[in-house]
């Protein structure tokens, strides 16, 4: 599926040529004034961002958009890009709403030529793509031996071959010959298996192992990894009822007592396609609370929980947990 590059006004969208695709449409004129004038509470210093463009994978819901508000927030010019449509234009006219920049792209990151021509089309746009946050990815939970080769293929797909499209095209078209950009690919805590979810922990690792590649074949351009422990996300609440149980008993799986938020992961994202880690490249920073580190042999004792970071200001709870 080839991506359409918004023009014009705020929440405009009309269909291309192809069908498939829709432009979303809006505005690239606002600036920064003050410290938090996007709401958004980034620990890092205002304007960090400014004058960057920065393409956010799976832009349209959890995580995601909740790391492209941030980098609007710190001046950047996000570039939304995912399938659906009308998410990436409610996120976009959020961040709009709140005095950043956005435009965005709706493009299955799993097709090359579609991948392929919705970067020529920020890069055409905008100049080039400085930063990429590689967030965009899906699962079902699956017991291995119910997984057939498809689902497991489309997993794959997904977390593993889009992220590598994204970050190609990318490099190629922008970083390579500019000699500059930074790369965050988003995995997950698949450390000691992902039982449960076989399928993705093979395709996180995957993605691992391709971070610490490009992160020495693409040098000077930077290339980490982030991987989020349970995090509250809006995700959670698309997972079956029968686990539902499960998720709201993690608190007491995790050395840190709670479980984690968006804007929790967002603040690693940050600082690593900050100038802070300009010497960091080929690592990956665990946004999990400790979790791994608690084996299961181990009592976890009760403890008092640290302060969550409450950065996001249009943060949603997941259903499950408002009960």
């Amino acid at each position: 599926m080839r991506g359409a590059l918004a023009h014009g006004h705020a929440g405009c969208r009309q269909p291309v040529a192809d069908g498939r695709s829709r432009t979303i449409c809006l505005p690239a004129d606002s600036r920064l004034t003050e410290d938090f004038p996007m709401g958004y509470r980034s620990q890092l210093r205002a304007g960090s961002f400014e004058g960057k463009v920065a393409l956010v994978t799976g832009g349209g819901s959890g995580i995601g958009r909740c790391c492209a508000h941030e980098l609007a927030s710190l001046g950047a010019h996000v570039a939304l890009l995912g399938r659906n449509a009308d998410k990436l234009a409610n996120v976009a006219a959020e961040i709009h709403a709140d005095g950043g920049r956005a435009d965005a792209l709706a493009c299955d990151i799993r097709d090359e030529d579609g991948v392929r021509h919705a970067i020529a089309q920020i890069v055409e746009r905008h100049g080039r793509v400085d930063l990429l946050v590689n967030n965009a990815g899906g699962q079902f939970p699956a017991p291995l031996e119910q997984i057939s080769a498809k689902g497991w293929q489309a997993v794959l797909n997904t977390n593993l071959l889009g992220g590598f499209l994204v970050a190609r095209e990318c490099y190629v078209q922008s970083m390579k010959p500019r000699k500059s950009g930074a790369i965050v690919n988003i995995i997950a805590d698949m450390w000691h298996g992902m039982t449960g979810m076989g399928h993705s922990g093979a395709a996180r690792a995957g993605m691992l192992n391709f971070t610490e590649t490009a992160a020495a074949e693409w040098a000077p351009v930077r290339v980490n990894a982030v991987a989020p422990g349970w995090i509250a996300s809006s995700g959670m609440d698309t997972y079956p009822d029968a686990i539902k149980p499960m998720l709201r008993g993690l608190p007491k799986m995790v050395p840190l007592g709670r479980i984690g938020n968006e804007a929790e992961v967002s603040a690693a994202i940050a600082f690593l396609l900050s100038d802070a880690a300009s010497f960091i490249s080929g690592a990956c920073l665990r946004v999990d609370g400790g979790a791994p580190n608690a084996r299961r042999h181990f009592a976890m004792q009760p403890t008092d929980t640290n302060p969550p970071f409450d950065g996001f200001h249009r943060a949603t709870v997941p259903e499950l947990f408002k009960r």
